[in-house]
């Protein structure tokens, strides 16, 4: 991974249809043919409102959620912790890698593994420069944790919130029964950094110079995110409703900027992307899944409630995932595991959250920071990273199965 001559400000301009990103259209294209599969007949209407009205919880909170995200980088509050992590290093690479590790896994945990990919990959790139280190483990501690660091509270990914409506579970029950396959994953992530990235990184790049503390141009501002983005956490942990818990800290963010920063009110901070992504993408699976999916999936996954199930359910969510996408590998595996099969279920969830690795198509985090890599002129060697993302799919799948298999039911 190296940095290219291309521009880090060179984001693709969306003021025009003709001017759209590659992701943009596949978005519309997946949203237009779900829309196609119900007035078709493919999608009975009366399916297809069923989904809408699953999903729609999960839109108003992704919506609600990325304009706090991105606000909140916009008030520092990102910038000023990459700074302090750095500061707090002093110099030493080992304890810029274990506090990274530990940034990237906090965002990911309490602000969805989407926000990670979206906000923390420019920031992870800018502090590499700025301290002198290649950005190669920095862009890949977040890319991976990411994905393998989403496990530990429903609001972590999307898949999670699917899967704790499904089975009933609310925030703290949830993290009490995924907190060791998650810390398990976190672990094995860690390992393989260090030995693949981060070690080979050392020997150039220790020790290094600590940047000054990062000044927020607006203190008000700033320390507004703050308190809006511990409401968000504070509300989730107290089992408020996600979608509420982060509509009314996005609420408060805003009112901020209204009040001190209007001209970062824009329409663009509205993730429309990622609401048409998500809605197409449930209505086609859905499609695909009456006319033959099902049966597949059924047959790979199995009705096992035992240990077997659990491991043949992570296995073909991480392996669909990685020839699809997570999101419907996950919702056509839900589809086929018996609703009492908790345990079944979340060893897909696992596979689907954890191992979705292995191609940068695999979940939709891992596309937008090969995007983000790409715009900042980080150049991705694509045959190191399908390698290495390989072993880790395979290897953290396993053991976090294996992990939740071990760990109480409640």
């Amino acid at each position: 991974m190296e940095t290219t001559g291309e521009s880090p400000s060179a984001a693709p301009d969306r003021s025009s249809w003709g001017r759209l990103h590659v992701l943009d259209w596949i978005a519309i294209g997946l949203f237009a043919g779900g829309v196609l599969c119900v007035l078709t007949g493919l999608l009975p209407r009366a399916d297809a409102e069923a989904t809408v009205r699953r999903i729609l919880p999960i839109l108003l909170f992704l919506g609600a959620v990325v304009v706090l995200a991105e606000l909140t980088a916009v008030a520092g509050v990102f910038d000023a912790l990459a700074a302090r992590m750095a500061i707090t290093a002093r110099g030493d690479f080992g304890a810029l890698f274990w506090l990274c590790v530990g940034f990237a896994s906090v965002t990911t945990i309490a602000l969805n593994l989407d926000t990670t990919a979206v906000l923390l990959t420019p920031v992870m790139i800018a502090l590499a420069r700025k301290l002198g280190v290649p950005p190669a483990p920095l862009a890949m501690t977040t890319v991976w944790l990411a994905n393998t660091a989403s496990l530990l509270l429903p609001v972590s990914n999307l898949t999670n919130i699917l899967a704790s409506d499904r089975i009933g579970l609310a925030p703290l029950p949830w993290a009490a029964r995924m907190w060791w396959p998650q810390l398990v994953a976190i672990a094995i992530t860690m390992l393989l950094l260090w030995w693949w990235y981060w070690r080979p990184a050392r020997a150039g790049a220790d020790p290094f110079v600590p940047p000054p503390p990062h000044v927020p141009s607006d203190p008000v501002l700033h320390r507004t995110a703050l308190v809006a983005c511990l409401l968000f956490v504070t509300g989730i942990l107290a089992e408020v409703e996600i979608g509420i818990a982060a509509g009314v800290a996005a609420a408060i963010l805003v009112a901020g900027f209204a009040v001190r920063a209007r001209g970062s009110l824009r329409l663009q901070l509205v993730p429309w992307r990622l609401l048409v992504f998500v809605t197409g993408l449930f209505l086609v699976v859905q499609t695909i899944g009456r006319h033959g999916l099902d049966t597949v999936m059924g047959a790979l996954i199995g009705n096992d409630p035992g240990a077997e199930g659990a491991l043949r359910a992570g296995a073909v969510g991480a392996l669909f995932a990685n020839v699809v996408n997570n999101l419907p590998a996950y919702v056509a595996g839900e589809a086929v595991i018996a609703v009492n099969h908790h345990t079944q279920l979340l060893a897909l969830l696992v596979g689907t959250n954890v191992g979705p690795l292995a191609t940068p198509w695999a979940s939709l985090a891992t596309l937008i920071w090969y995007e983000r890599c790409r715009a900042a002129g980080v150049a991705v060697p694509l045959g190191r990273f399908v390698a290495t993302s390989a072993v880790l799919a395979v290897l953290a799948t396993t053991a976090s199965v294996a992990a939740l298999l071990v760990t109480p039911s409640g």
